[in-house]
């Protein structure tokens, strides 16, 4: 390691500190010390036992020895070095003198400057931690989220990223011995393939074209083919699982041994959703010790206890009479995470690389009639450290298992390209065939090209000679074909051709025979942006993890369709296969049905980021990628392929880049090292550091590879993103949602309809809930995140123009407006009063049309009127059918020109006719006439009766009382107690005696926050009751909310309201929440989020009715609006619950019904920034609302 020595002296602390900051009291070097952060993350080194790799901030886990560390003193005065007594090593700058560069462990040296680390206290109680060698101090990005690296950054000990806590730390860490050696091929990051076929294209081998054409296969190739050339090995298997490797039947792929007593298991699975073994879940930090290669247990962790698991399968297979002769290859489409394969008791050999395919030549193996397969899968192996991805850790054959039968000279791979012109006028269609001769003699072959059209039609056919192939050797050959005004490829129009291959003997006959759907499409990178067929594309998408509930990593093709329909439905275009390849049957799927992809290769060392410049990993990186591209060259759905996730950057990425580029020239996307792919990327930026980043004077493209962290109730600000990126950015090409489904797992006998995340199953290490970012829920439900994202990403946008008219702006990049039908409805006070429904006028893509409404006619001086407008399919497509709403707005045509509440009829004709007031206790005060009788309770300050006609309208005398309680992932906050202070209560007549006011003064404190608030109530004999509300922050406010809660009487259990829905909404996310008259239970408000939190809710709501089955109740009117939620639960019960599924469990009869005056933004925060300053609540403010309480009757 480089080290750079600057000694500074004296003057590191005047470029650090204030005058009144004073050089840090004595640590004791034998105490362990936690180091936090001000926003209660701690300094960890992910239990990495290696050098140069990088520290984090993490969350605070008990008992976790990576997060504690030693403070040894250095021989200048109030210096340190910061040593883990876990592995030894030192906090490092890096050996770096550059701002903002990660801080790294490094070996021990503590007379190196860059290990030496000056302690300062300040006056708050907090310290500044500054580099000797560089006079940086450590610090972290703004926004402090966990897993980020910690870096050295300018001095600046005022801002809360550059200060920490120092806390003893009662965990005493003892070093264990870290394992050095090993003779397993499974930890040894050298050997990841022994008698593994190179990779190729996914095709299947048919015996002649008529057989080809007449299987399912052909034209759909997810479906399951019945070549005669295949056989299908999924289905039951004996199966035994031992927890580590030396409890394995050694000798159980020998055909002698007796599997009889074995149970079975279905393949494709994974074994721990058969109740084998932990399945776990972790995010970054590694399930086994940190010791690359070698697997090793970690004190606290389920590999103490499952310390390696290993799973043997067996089965018997009928080899078809018809192929005598014929070279047979097995095929493995997945296996987590290493395993070896027996045929008929002959090692066949050895396959790493989860999610890349696997082919073995098992020709000298078999026989005719019965064999014997037989795999030995093992749970981890040295390629788990590439595989450290957010997501469940599961085991086991995950996807098919086949064999395939060929001739003697076989076609082993096929590679389609085309070059099209630009005018697009002409494709050229080059053919390249590996043709492979495993006989012992010579042989020369022809592979005949058929090129078929959208329709099936041929529209070229060529003949490619193979040359003479030597016996056990390979021949490249090519060939090509133009074709005139190609029906090109795209997302909004997934035009496929069939390519036909042909290969034949030296006398004419056919050997073989298969296909491929092919797209002919353009891609090109122009002044930074990224064009294909010559039009501006945006990729509006999502990252997507291989999971179901029921079935884990082994998804049927039944979910991977229902998936793919929802991105179209919903208008998301673009899928990263985060973060590993997808099953090759999804690709058929994504070119079919027209989903740009992101093709990733499975490589993340999260942990530890050091093993991508480490040269003996460079050939595991290399072949995970190079398989990758290899088997998924010839779809045109992908667009991008990507290098792996979060490793950092290193030797090793410039090796897979070239690797990659030498097979095919896509272009090449890596987050973690921008400067070696062909664009720019980045995780969870703030819109001013992401509008930062575009700025940069870089040629390249900008990606956002993740970003809308949609983890619970999320996905705010969601509209200003997408408002930059498509009206103002200068490199932008979109971004890709984290993520799209919730990873939540079934539990082995639990309903199937609960699910499950980290730590449930006492999985350690875990990340909690923190798998569950999903805008569909586990088992596929449409969330209104979803809604959300259909809104924002649509194609289509409607916009006011002239009066009677509306203007329709094309943004597809392929389709025309007369592709649509436009249906309008007019909308006074929430009740539709027209409609009509038309075809749109043609509209080429980025052109703009005005189009006539009418609308006018219906508008008169009363009322608030809305124009509710649907974009739809006009006729049936793969993806939908004819009616499917792909866009949709809602214009305001008129306010209403009543605002605020309107005056209450005089009902008496004096205060002594108006109510009888009666004082009780001197605590109680009623307020009666016939058919009404309002109570107050003046001790708590608070309304607690309303009775109409005897029935009290509330439950448990709870009336309004302020909740600036929230709990959501995106802002998570613990329940803190409450204090309520009654400051005054006073009531007196309105001075023209028409109604009686009760003013009331009262003070919330919630932790160390005072919010002083007053209510009064207006009450007039008709039993109307108006509520002025107002509050006060100051300072210190930092709640979530401003809100009035009260509990309503239970048979109140129908809602009807008139604002924004149906769905939920919030004030950063209700774009595809439009206002209108709606109607639920109040039982159906609630929603499925994995983590149970706040929900529920609506806003811009300006009147709401809670009645009974009878239709009566009350009805509260809002002067203005008020946003609500209306539930059987508190914040504070779903707060104290961890599932979703759990709800019944907290059901409270009475209905919970919270006003806000005003709630903070969902924003992001999870994982990204928090809300946007428009959506926060603001300090040293007064909020206000006002509503009306009335009797109400359908």
């Amino acid at each position: 390691m480089m080290q750079r020595l600057k000694i500074l002296g004296s003057a590191l602390i005047a470029l650090s500190f204030s005058a009144s900051a004073v050089v840090a009291q004595q640590f004791d070097p034998k105490q362990g010390y936690e180091i936090h952060t001000v926003n209660g993350l701690v300094l960890d080194n992910q239990e990495s036992l290696d050098t140069n790799t990088k520290i984090f901030i993490s969350k605070q886990e008990a008992d976790k020895e990576s997060q504690v560390w030693n403070l040894i003193p250095c021989e200048q005065e109030g210096c340190y070095t910061i040593t883990s007594p876990l592995t030894q090593m030192n906090v490092d700058n890096s050996g770096k003198g550059k701002v903002e560069c990660s801080v790294i462990q490094w070996s021990a040296d503590p007379k190196n400057p860059n290990q030496q680390w000056k302690i300062t206290a300040l006056p708050n109680g907090n310290y500044v931690l500054t580099n000797v060698g560089t006079g940086y101090n450590l610090g972290f990005p703004d926004a402090g989220l966990v897993g980020e690296p910690v870096f050295q950054l300018e001095p600046e000990a005022s801002k809360s990223n550059q200060q920490w806590q120092i806390r003893k730390s009662n965990l005493k860490v003892v070093a264990e011995a870290l394992k050095t050696t090993s003779h397993n091929d499974w930890e040894n990051e050298r050997i990841y393939a022994i008698n593994k076929e190179e990779g190729r294209a996914t095709f299947i081998p048919f015996a002649n074209s008529e057989e080809m054409k007449a299987d399912p296969a052909y034209t759909r190739p997810w479906e399951r083919t019945r070549s005669s050339r295949y056989l299908l090995l999924n289905g039951n298997w004996k199966f035994n699982w031992v927890k580590q490797p030396s409890e394995r039947p050694v000798d159980f792929y020998k055909t002698s041994y007796d599997v009889s007593g074995w149970k079975e298991i279905p393949v494709p699975s994974n074994w721990e959703m058969h109740g084998y073994g932990t399945p776990i879940y972790t995010n970054i930090t590694y399930p086994i010790r940190n010791n690359p290669p070698f697997i090793q247990g970690q004190r606290g962790y389920t590999v103490e206890k499952e310390p390696n698991a290993v799973g043997s399968y067996r089965r018997e297979f009928a080899l078809p009479a018809d192929w005598k002769d014929k070279e047979v290859f097995i095929h493995f489409d997945g296996i987590y995470s290493a395993a070896y394969v027996w045929i008929n008791g002959k090692k066949v050999g050895y396959s790493q690389g989860s999610s890349n395919d696997a082919e073995f030549r098992i020709t000298p193996y078999v026989k005719a009639g019965n064999n014997t397969v037989a795999v030995e899968v093992y749970r981890w192996c040295d390629g788990s450290f590439l595989e450290d991805q957010d997501m469940f850790r599961l085991s086991g054959i995950h996807r098919d298992v086949y064999l395939v039968a060929s001739p003697k000279v076989r076609l082993r791979d096929i590679h389609l390209t085309s070059q099209i012109s630009d005018r697009l006028d002409k494709a050229e269609l080059k053919v390249k065939t590996d043709v492979h001769n495993y006989g012992k003699k010579v042989q020369e072959a022809t592979v005949r090209v058929s090129l078929l059209n959208t329709e099936g039609k041929p529209v070229s056919s060529f003949i490619i000679p193979t040359g003479k192939i030597t016996g056990g050797q390979e021949n490249v050959c090519e060939g090509t074909t133009t074709i005139r005004d190609p029906r090109l490829w795209s997302a909004e129009t997934p035009s496929l051709y069939t390519v036909q291959l042909e290969l034949l003997d030296a006398a004419g006959n056919v050997l073989e025979a298969t296909s491929q759907q092919y797209g002919f499409r353009k891609i090109e990178i122009r002044n930074n942006k990224v064009y294909i067929n010559n039009a501006l594309i945006l990729f509006k998408g999502a990252n997507r993890h291989d999971i179901h509930p029921q079935f884990g990593k082994a998804v049927p093709v039944e979910s991977m369709i229902e998936d793919i329909l929802l991105f179209k439905r919903f208008n998301l275009n673009t899928i990263r296969t985060s973060h590993y390849p997808n099953d090759p049957k999804m690709y058929a799927l994504y070119d079919y049905y027209g989903l740009y992809v992101m093709d990733e290769a499975d490589i993340e060392c999260h942990g530890n980021m050091s093993l991508s410049n480490r040269e003996s990993w460079e050939g595991a990186y290399v072949d995970r990628m190079v398989r990758m591209v290899e088997r998924d060259k010839n779809h045109p759905s992908v667009i991008f392929w990507s290098m792996g996730n979060e490793s950092g950057g290193g030797r090793n990425f410039e090796a897979t880049y070239q690797a990659a580029k030498a097979i095919d020239d896509r272009y090449i996307h890596y987050e973690g090292m921008n400067d070696v792919a062909d664009m720019d990327s980045r995780m969870y930026p703030s819109i001013e550091s992401m509008i930062e980043q575009d700025e940069q004077p870089r040629n390249k493209p900008y990606f956002l590879c993740e970003y809308a962290h949609a983890m619970g109730n999320a996905i705010g600000n969601l509209e200003e993103y997408w408002d930059y990126i498509e009206h103002h950015s200068k490199r932008m090409i979109g971004g890709c949602i984290w993520d799209w489904v919730d990873q939540g797992i079934n539990m082995p006998g639990q309903p199937a309809d609960h699910y499950y995340f980290g730590g449930s199953f006492g999985d350690r290490p875990n990340d909690n809930d923190f798998c569950c970012n999903g805008i569909v829920t586990a088992d596929r439900q449409v969330t209104p995140k979803l809604w959300e994202v259909k809104k924002v990403y649509q194609y289509i946008t409607l916009e006011p123009n002239a009066e009677n008219s509306i203007g329709v702006r094309n943004r597809y990049a392929f389709l025309n407006l007369h592709d649509f039908n436009l249906r309008y409805v007019i909308l006074k006070d929430g009740v539709p009063i027209a409609e009509e429904e038309f075809s749109l006028p043609d509209g080429k893509p980025g052109e703009h049309r005005a189009v006539q409404i009418p609308y006018s006619r219906y508008l008169t001086s009363e009322g608030e009127y809305y124009l509710n407008l649907e974009i739809k399919l006009k006729k049936d497509c793969v993806w939908a059918k004819a009616g499917h709403i792909v866009a949709t707005e809602q214009l305001l045509l008129q306010k209403s020109p009543n605002t605020g509440l309107q005056p209450v009829a005089v009902s008496a004709s004096s205060k002594e006719s108006l109510f009888k007031v009666v004082e009780e206790e001197k605590r109680y005060l009623f307020f009666r006439r016939p058919g009404v009788e309002i109570t107050f309770d003046k001790k708590e300050g608070k309304l607690t009766g309303i009775r109409y006609n005897g029935d009290n309208m509330l439950h448990l005398r709870e009336g309004w009382s302020l909740n600036t309680f929230r709990f959501i992932n995106n802002d998570v906050r613990k329940w803190q107690d409450t204090q309520t202070e009654v400051i005054s209560f006073d009531w007196k007549w309105s001075e023209d005696n028409q109604s009686a006011i009760v003013t009331i003064q009262l003070q919330e404190t919630v932790g160390d926050v005072k919010v002083p608030y007053t209510l009064i109530y207006r009450l007039y004999g008709n039993g109307e009751i108006d509520v002025d509300a107002s509050f006060t922050t100051n300072d210190d406010f930092n709640l979530p909310r401003l809100s009035l809660q009260a509990f309503f009487n239970p048979s109140l259990e129908q809602l009807e309201w008139y604002g924004r829905g149906p769905i939920e909404n919030y004030r950063d996310r209700k774009n595809a929440a439009y206002v209108g008259k709606y109607q639920s239970a109040v039982n159906d408000m609630k929603e499925s989020y994995a983590r149970s939190q706040t929900m529920g809710g609506r806003c811009d709501t300006r009147w709401l009715t809670l009645t009974n089955k009878a239709g009566k109740g009350i009805k509260i009117t809002a002067a203005d609006t008020f946003d609500f939620s209306a539930l059987h639960y508190t914040d504070k019960d779903l707060f104290e619950i961890k599932y979703g599924h759990a709800l019944p469990d907290i059901y409270r009869a009475e209905v919970v019904l919270n006003l806000d005056c005003i709630q903070r933004g969902l924003g992001n925060a999870s994982c990204g920034p928090g809300p946007r300053p428009a959506y926060e609540i603001q300090k040293n403010t007064v909020y206000k609302y006002a509503f009306r309480m009335s009797p109400f009757s359908k």
